[in-house]
């Protein structure tokens, strides 16, 4: 089986095993919210965006003909909720050219919509112009993943040079640059260390969702590193770990999010925007591209109401809403010297 095509099967497979520790999140109730349904505005800045939901589709996929066909199908998702996202790596198109149409096929289905182009920490200054001009992408994601290619057999070993071209990519493209991990977090030492690179948008995509240790390991024929599974910080810590860089970096946020109330905790967490993967691609393949739509279109219609229940009607004032920590994510702040009094008082205090 195609690399690609096993990596689906098996993000399919361990989709509902992962533990998420936005269930130790919890928003204060807010009896007197003062607002209305249709004053809501979901829109939100993110990348340089103006976006008309505060969520979009993350990168998945890419690179056979089975993985042509989700893109296909995702990019038609993303077109009728009119939403933002981002290709698989496309690193396999820039090696052998005739995969190419298994990521531009997104670009035909959605010829007017924000596609972002990904590409691995490891990828030259040229080949990060060539993913953006392979289909007139309006932005780029730099995905770190070092845990992936020491697990994955055939994977890199050398990570020396990544800050470096970072830096380089930063400096030479024309589009919005997004630096993400793939599900192991992030820290405040990592977030000021890409700040100090020239990056101004960072997704934090914690561990919870897709794991891609897990999903290399299964790979492996004696899967010898299962221990690796949940190796990384959460997305909610990864979250309030962005909140104590010294630094004005945007934040966007994905990584286990399994509902609209996890992109409402995120967004609530300091997220411009939330990034799906592993949910979608899962509905999709179970149930067609109609019911996914639907899907994507019931989530909009939920955070209308979910910010109406704490009196918000935009997304910038979700940042002050009060929220109470508590378990695995409570016992990392404390761990990490990370005052959550002040998040349970954001509403009192108006910040």
């Amino acid at each position: 089986m195609n690399r690609k095509d096993e990596h689906v099967s098996l993000a399919k497979a361990f989709h509902d095993k992962q533990k998420n520790e936005f269930d130790f999140v919890r928003v204060i109730h807010n009896p007197l919210p003062q607002t209305a349904v249709a004053d809501v505005d979901l829109s939100t800045q993110a990348a340089g965006f103006t976006l008309s939901s505060p969520f979009y589709i993350n990168a998945m996929t890419g690179g056979s003909e089975k993985t042509k066909k989700i893109n296909q199908d995702l990019a038609i998702v993303a077109r009728e909720a009119d939403l933002m996202i981002a290709t698989g790596s496309v690193s396999a198109a820039l090696k052998d050219p005739s995969l190419a149409d298994t990521y531009t096929i997104m670009r035909q289905e959605y010829p007017h919509g924000k596609i972002i182009a990904n590409i691995g920490a490891g990828t030259s200054v040229e080949r990060a112009q060539e993913a953006i001009r392979l289909f007139h992408a309006d932005a780029l994601q730099i995905h770190l993943n070092a845990p992936q290619e020491l697990v994955m057999p055939e994977g890199d070993r050398d990570f020396t040079n990544w800050k470096a071209l970072i830096q380089e990519i930063q400096t030479a493209i024309d589009v919005p640059l997004i630096v993400k991990e793939v599900g192991f977090g992030m820290t405040r030492e990592t977030i000021n260390d890409l700040a100090s690179l020239g990056v101004h948008t960072v997704d934090i995509s914690g561990r919870s969702g897709t794991s891609f240790t897990q999903i290399e390991n299964a790979r492996r024929s004696k899967r010898e590193l299962n221990y690796l599974a949940d190796w990384g910080q959460s997305t909610v810590t990864s979250l309030i770990e962005a909140n104590e860089a010294d630094t004005s970096i945007e934040i966007l946020a994905s990584g286990g999010i399994r509902n609209a109330y996890d992109i409402f905790k995120a967004l609530c967490l300091g997220a411009k925007a939330v990034g799906t993967s592993g949910t979608v691609l899962t509905h999709l393949m179970n149930h067609g591209v109609e019911e996914t739509i639907m899907l994507m279109k019931q989530w909009q219609e939920e955070l209308r109401l979910l910010y109406t229940m704490v009196g918000a009607t935009n997304t910038a004032t979700l940042h002050q809403q009060s929220l109470i920590f508590s378990g695995p994510v409570k016992d990392w702040c404390e761990a990490r010297g990370i005052d959550l009094v002040k998040y349970g008082r954001r509403t009192e205090k108006g910040v």
